[in-house]
């Protein structure tokens, strides 16, 4: 098994570090969907970002050209952002008029991406490495600015969110998930977003723990799918839900909370 990381160590060291940085924001940002009762927003403005990635590749910005990949991220971006700013117009509704709103909008993203796709002879290949991802194939010079950007998000996060409002959730959460779906796809941006959250939303101080588990969970994971040949995406976000059950079964042990998931998020 050591023989089969290490041959793969060249490929392992990028992907995750990508992970890395995916969970520097998800954490907190996942945490807030949890305290704002809107779970699924993630993988809404995740799949809306992924459909404004399969609209730049329709329009032909996606093939050619030393530019092409700022346009994809302007477009995803400009397309998650006004999806997530549509959603914010609707934040003081109850939460289960929000998630259905919040539904609609994925499925609306979802099938239009399938019709932008239909005459693509790579539109299957297209679709699933925008939802499984390929996080091994990150190069590092790539991290480069999603470093920089997710930098600027937290720096704004933890210093200036009280003074902007509440508002400010919106745009850097749809910035984020458009950066991360490009990295890891749409099914881990959700996993990586919601599990350590959920795993850790009873502690009073449930950062650090959170961080902890995505990072153990994320190397399992690259190592597990290294050595056995399987999806990385798909890998991790098993192992993360598998920790999250191992940690939970592990605070209940020793703390004596309840262990169901309802009571959690009352």
């Amino acid at each position: 098994m050591l023989e089969a990381v290490t041959l793969h160590a060249e490929i392992l060291w990028p992907a995750l570090l990508a992970g890395l940085l995916v969970l520097s924001t998800h954490i907190p940002l996942g945490q807030e969907v949890l305290n704002r009762g809107i779970i699924f927003l993630d993988l809404a403005i995740a799949q809306v970002a992924a459909f404004g990635l399969i609209l730049a590749g329709s329009l032909g910005l996606g093939d050619h050209g030393d530019h092409a990949a700022l346009w994809q991220k302007i477009i995803a971006m400009g397309a998650a952002i006004i999806g997530a700013m549509i959603l914010y117009q609707f934040h003081r509704l109850e939460a289960r008029i929000q998630e259905a709103l919040i539904g609609i909008l994925f499925m609306l993203a979802a099938t239009g991406s399938m019709l932008l796709l239909t005459h693509d002879p790579h539109g299957g290949e297209r679709l699933k490495a925008l939802l499984v991802g390929q996080i091994l194939w990150v190069q590092p010079i790539e991290l480069l600015g999603t470093g920089m950007i997710y930098a600027l998000i937290l720096t704004i996060w933890f210093t200036l969110r009280e003074r902007l409002g509440g508002w400010v959730f919106y745009p850097l959460f749809a910035v984020t998930i458009t950066l991360s779906t490009q990295l890891v796809g749409v099914y881990l941006v959700f996993a990586s977003l919601i599990i350590p959250a959920l795993a850790t939303l009873r502690l009073a101080k449930p950062l650090l723990p959170a961080y902890l588990l995505g990072i153990i969970a994320y190397v399992i994971g690259l190592v597990l799918s290294a050595y056995f040949d399987l999806p990385s995406g798909a890998m991790i976000a098993w192992c993360l839900a598998i920790t999250a059950i191992i940690y939970g079964l592990v605070f209940r042990r020793y703390s004596g909370a309840p262990s169901q998931v309802g009571q959690q998020c009352k």
